[in-house]
């Protein structure tokens, strides 16, 4: 099973909690938690994209562009981009996003779905991990995973990993394996440094000296 160097974990557990005693509790955190409105985001996917919802393919797809336009974690610049690629798609094409993103949250078939949103969106090179997992992030975020280039690349650097490699354009591969480590390490750490896999990686994010970011 690939993982974190668990001597490292502890250590990062242990710094983090001597700062901040009560996890992302601490009044500290909440106050830094307040720019990444978490619960409000998985509120708005949870009413979003219910598994009726899709039967009113443009809602949805306009859904999607809303809900990535006020992500705290997605990039300035690819939101412009990804909203007037959802405007510019036609009604079939919107329709196979739709029934992906679908695939994605609500069915058994997650990696047809995974690798169906990578295909389309490839189609104006659009195929970032910021816009294919924040939706899966919100909408299931104590399973799913957030995956932000810079700072799956610094965990998995800092921490060790051995076995994941990662790579820009996004795969299924890399994405169940990275979701599998995250879900595994915050099984050997305290409770309070996990309100979401999102705030998870915060914490090993900002375990890493601050050279490496």
């Amino acid at each position: 099973m690939i993982q974190l160097n668990s001597n490292k974990l502890k250590q990062a557990e242990a710094n983090f909690l001597s700062r901040y005693p009560g996890g992302f509790a601490d009044p500290e955190m909440v106050k830094i938690g307040k720019r990444h409105p978490m619960e409000k985001m998985t509120t708005m996917a949870h009413d979003c994209f219910t598994a009726r919802a899709r039967k009113n393919i443009g809602q949805y797809a306009e859904d999607m562009a809303k809900i990535v336009g006020r992500s705290s974690m997605v990039s300035m610049f690819e939101k412009p981009k990804f909203r007037d690629f959802v405007k510019r798609l036609a009604p079939g094409e919107q329709s196979f996003m739709v029934q992906a993103m679908h695939d994605l949250l609500h069915t058994d078939n997650q990696q047809g779905g995974f690798e169906a949103l990578v295909e389309l969106l490839k189609t104006e090179k659009l195929a970032k991990w910021s816009l294919i997992s924040i939706i899966p992030a919100y909408h299931a975020p104590t399973t799913e995973v957030f995956v932000k280039p810079t700072t799956a690349k610094n965990i998995i650097r800092h921490f060790e990993v051995e076995g994941l490699v990662y790579k820009p354009t996004p795969s299924w591969e890399f994405y169940t394996a990275y979701r599998d480590l995250i879900n595994h390490a915050k099984t050997k750490v305290d409770s309070s440094l996990s309100p979401s896999n999102a705030a998870f990686s915060g914490f090993l994010m900002m375990s890493i000296p601050s050279s490496h970011h």
